[in-house]
């Protein structure tokens, strides 16, 4: 999986676990909250690895 399509999962990951934590308080359903919340963590660290993979393209490159 290439850093661009890390970045737009994460990125739609965050999105939809924003949107199911936001469902769930107007529902009060704690497992739909806790579910948006792992989701939203999910595409954070699906960003992370893709600006990670960056880095390591742009060193390789210089290199």
């Amino acid at each position: 999986m290439g850093s661009a399509e890390d970045k737009i999962k994460g990125n739609v990951n965050e999105a939809v676990g924003k949107a199911k934590q936001g469902i769930g308080e107007a529902t009060d359903n704690a497992d739909l909250k806790g579910e948006g919340k792992g989701q939203e963590l999910k595409g954070e660290t699906q960003e992370v690895k893709g600006e990670a993979k960056d880095k390591i393209k742009s060193g390789v490159d210089k290199a």
